[in-house]
């Protein structure tokens, strides 16, 4: 059976889903058979919403000349994507409950209604269909739990009545499809966003079970903001978020450019760890990622002193040592971190920063696994550690 909707084009819809196909390619297929099939569409889209803390959607998009195209939807919208948004079929079908939307672009139908249907026009298309494929009841005036997905075509007299409803028999099958890539793009999302980018690697590829760990040596980077308590009970809630999410940001950024993997995040506090490529490659990596995150500190603090904003800076404990790395908690409330003395060490080791008055504080342990990177730190003499038997030796960063 070759007729749109039929049993073919549907068994290679869900092929194509459980395969390795780009969505541009799924799409490209699908319209291409029903072209094929005596559909004369000249345009169509398929756009779905996003569990992603960047990305609020996804769209994609075929033309005729230029095939299928992916078209991502930042979450931070501008005004003026606001504002085509609001002048959207989708959102006018949204507010109205409707599910199909059909409009003639070759003179039948009043013009200047939507924006986008002017810009078709200008490309001689002659009808427009748009369809919402609903999931669940959970669609509101502004969003739609499903696939929304739309059809143009420039023959002379547009779609017929016949072609609309074989069109319309696909997107069951279709919406199937595309919303089994969505619920993978959103779990990889998810994980990664609340993970890190190695945990979450390790928990898709099955490492969900708790006590399922390894042992691991890595370097810890442990770090908090100075200050923190005073500045946040002099700027509030607002100001408190924001002045946690910019700090971390940079942060993160730079422990992340250099290779390392964040894995907690424990109020003003950020635990992470470089362990990829050996210890002294990571080590070095580690001091990097430290250097650079003094220059990102730097520059973050004079756009915050410009905005009239409080400033402060960071303390950063740079440790290594044996850990274990993978799922500890209930049976079905787990938190995958790493565990060992080289963590609680780490923590105390960053405790010294204020009394010592410096932004970073690297162990001897850390020293010594650096190699020649480790020629960038200077002695700080020995030191006490709260729960460690003797005076450790400790390391800032070289001032020149």
């Amino acid at each position: 059976m070759t007729a749109a909707g039929g049993t073919d084009l549907g068994a290679w819809i869900v092929r194509s889903a459980l395969g390795d196909e780009p969505e541009s390619a799924m799409l490209a297929g699908v319209v291409e058979r029903l072209v094929a099939d005596g559909i004369p569409i000249a345009r169509a889209s398929v756009a779905l919403n996003l569990l992603d803390p960047v990305l609020g959607g996804r769209q994609v998009v075929w033309r005729r000349a230029t095939g299928g195209v992916d078209e991502p939807f930042p979450r931070a919208r501008d005004a003026e994507a606001d504002s085509e948004w609001q002048a959207s079929p989708f959102r006018f079908m949204l507010g109205q409950g409707a599910d199909t939307l059909r409009r003639r672009l070759d003179g039948v139908d009043a013009r200047g209604e939507f924006p986008l249907l002017a810009a078709l026009r200008i490309e001689h298309m002659t009808d427009y269909v748009a369809f919402l494929t609903r999931d669940s009841e959970q669609s509101g005036n502004d969003t739609v739990q499903g696939m929304a997905s739309s059809w143009a075509t420039d023959a002379a007299g547009g779609f017929t009545d016949a072609q609309l409803v074989r069109l319309a028999g696909t997107l069951p099958t279709l919406a199937l499809a595309f919303l089994l890539r969505a619920s993978r793009q959103n779990a990889r999302a998810l994980v990664t966003t609340y993970l890190g980018r190695d945990a979450a690697e390790r928990v898709l590829a099955g490492n969900i079970v708790r006590g399922q760990a390894e042992t691991i040596r890595a370097v810890v980077w442990f770090s908090d903001l100075a200050g923190y308590t005073r500045i946040s009970e002099a700027v509030g809630p607002a100001g408190t978020l924001a002045l946690l999410n910019e700090y971390a940001e940079v942060q993160v950024e730079a422990i992340e450019a250099h290779g390392g993997h964040v894995l907690k995040f424990i109020g003003d506090a950020i635990l992470a760890i470089f362990s990829d490529d050996g210890t002294e490659p990571a080590a070095a990596r580690a001091l990097a990622a430290a250097i650079d995150h003094r220059g990102r500190i730097a520059a973050l603090n004079a756009r915050r002193a410009a905005a009239g904003s409080p400033v402060t800076d960071t303390h950063v404990a740079l440790h290594v040592g044996e850990l274990l790395y993978g799922n500890v908690g209930s049976a079905r409330r787990l938190d995958f971190t790493v565990l060992g003395p080289a963590v609680n060490e780490a923590a105390r080791i960053e405790a010294l920063c204020g009394s010592l008055e410096r932004s970073v504080i690297a162990s001897a342990a850390f020293a010594a696994a650096a190699g020649p990177a480790a020629a960038r730190l200077v002695s700080l003499g020995r030191y006490a550690l709260k729960g460690v038997a003797r005076p450790q030796e400790m390391f800032t960063l070289d001032p020149e």
